[in-house]
């Protein structure tokens, strides 16, 4: 069996990587029940630590529900702008979230019991988390791949979440997902183009045997 994909199909794969946004704007079109399926299944096919699977996918279908999550986004949108200082002005004229306007709302979130999961987590109880991002970002790319925009959102206080959606105890909500048809996506991300921060290049982020010294000369 060949091992690396044809031409056209990894090329595919590169698009949707390099292509992805963190989308904000939506258009409110509904999303085809057969496409959502497929994009819960790509995030129920991610890796994860010990193959625990820690995702727990809660979808938002009441509009009253959905609201609330929205004020609880609000609540938090200002106090971190509050806690930006300086760039206080700057971030309040950022959009963080389309709740209001996107298809579908899910909000992903970690299992309780997660204690009970050793392998993998012994030294690095935080892998489970990171085996949820994984499972988010595999939905990010399957909605590219679909024509579809997905934004994440991180702007609320968790413990407000989880009691909005009678989550058990140890269960954590992680992210709201914003998922809908787009008009268009951003030429490059949203922060990028209002300049809030810039990419950071290979040099800064790749390193070779040891941490790069601090010191000068």
């Amino acid at each position: 069996m060949e091992k690396a994909f044809n031409e056209a199909d990894r090329e595919a794969v590169y698009r949707a990587i390099h292509e992805r946004r963190d989308m904000r704007h939506f258009l409110g079109d509904p999303v085809s029940p057969h496409v959502m399926q497929r994009l819960i299944d790509a995030a129920l096919h991610a890796p994860s630590v010990g193959f625990m699977q820690p995702w727990r996918i809660v979808r938002i279908t009441c509009a009253h529900l959905r609201a609330r999550l929205r004020d609880a986004v609000e609540r938090e949108r200002l106090l971190t702008a509050d806690a930006l200082g300086e760039r206080r002005d700057s971030f309040m004229r950022l959009k963080v979230e389309g709740l209001r306007e996107c298809a579908e709302a899910l909000v992903m979130a970690l299992m309780d019991g997660r204690e009970h999961h050793v392998f993998g987590r012994r030294t690095l109880p935080e892998m489970d988390l990171a085996s949820v991002a994984c499972a988010i970002q595999n939905m990010w790319l399957a909605a590219r791949a679909e024509g579809l925009g997905m934004g994440w959102v991180s702007l609320f206080d968790p413990v407000e979440v989880a009691a909005l959606l009678d989550m058990p105890s140890g269960a954590r909500p992680v992210a709201i997902l914003c998922i809908g048809h787009v008009e268009r996506y951003y030429d490059a991300p949203m922060l990028e183009t209002e300049r809030w921060a810039a990419r950071r290049s290979s040099e800064e982020c790749v390193f070779e045997n040891t941490w790069p010294s601090r010191k000068g000369g």
